[in-house]
């Protein structure tokens, strides 16, 4: 039995209880937040900027949540435009009309306008939660744009004129349009004042929305009218006052023929 003293010299160190590997190749990761007023897109070409160059046998990869945002950016104008196109060839084969969709999607920019409006005076950025509200807003500024316009073409069928038909859908869906989208509003409000563990994704959805359907309702109601008034007299190529072809049913008779010979 030889002492192990005699051969080396033992003495305690720290070291890491285990060694990272990514992809095979041994690793160390680096986590970090973007700091406040910075979007995440912001901190992630600060970090490639400061590692553009690193060492010779060194390379740096994205992970996890930022590996997803990677590989997902730039897509949104790709969402929204898919987005649209459904909802207008859904709206043109229930109202067979190629005019009427565009009349209810013209709507569908103020929308747009107020989220980012509403970002903007609450100092948040453009995120993947805000792109998640902005899909939302499409459909729910279109939906007041389908009660009004809607409703004029069914007065449209009856004789009226396109002004009188769009003034009839606008003043008799005014309240029920109120009605829906202030009690959307106010159920989304929550979100937009979250506090809390979350609370950041959650406000900005919030925000987002609360903004972009108040705008949407309170400008778009005035607008409604004037596109639809625009989009069916091009569609049928006619003075805005002038009636529409009344909707009529038959009548048929039964009589004694005479006989044939």
């Amino acid at each position: 039995m030889v002492p192990l003293s005699t051969l080396v010299k033992v003495k305690s160190i720290n070291g890491p209880q285990y060694f990272e590997r990514y992809n095979v190749y041994r690793a160390a990761t680096i986590n970090g937040s973007n700091a406040p007023g910075y979007s995440s897109g912001q901190a992630i070409a600060a970090m490639e900027q400061i590692s553009g160059a690193p060492p010779e046998g060194f390379s740096y990869e994205w992970s996890e949540a930022t590996y997803q945002e990677k590989m997902t950016g730039g897509q949104t104008a790709y969402i929204v435009a898919l987005s649209l196109a459904f909802v207008f060839l859904v709206l043109a084969a229930l109202s067979e009309s190629w005019a009427m969709p565009v009349a209810i999607l013209l709507v569908i920019p103020f929308g747009v306008l107020g989220a980012f409006v509403g970002l903007a005076l609450r100092g948040f950025d453009n995120n993947v939660y805000t792109q998640v509200a902005l899909i939302m807003l499409i459909g729910l500024a279109a939906k007041n744009a389908i009660l009004i316009v809607e409703f004029a073409r069914l007065r449209r069928d009856r004789g009226e004129s396109i002004v009188q038909a769009a003034l009839d859908g606008a003043r008799l869906r005014i309240r029920p349009i109120l009605m829906t989208s202030f009690a959307f509003v106010f159920g989304a409000l929550p979100l937009a004042i979250a506090l809390g563990a979350g609370a950041g994704a959650r406000q900005s959805i919030g925000t987002a929305v609360v903004s972009g359907m108040l705008i949407a309702t309170l400008i778009g109601v005035f607008f409604i009218p004037v596109f639809y008034v625009m989009l069916q007299c091009i569609s049928e190529r006619r003075s805005p006052f002038a009636p529409g072809p009344a909707r009529t049913g038959g009548s048929t008779s039964i009589g004694e023929h005479a006989p044939q010979k």
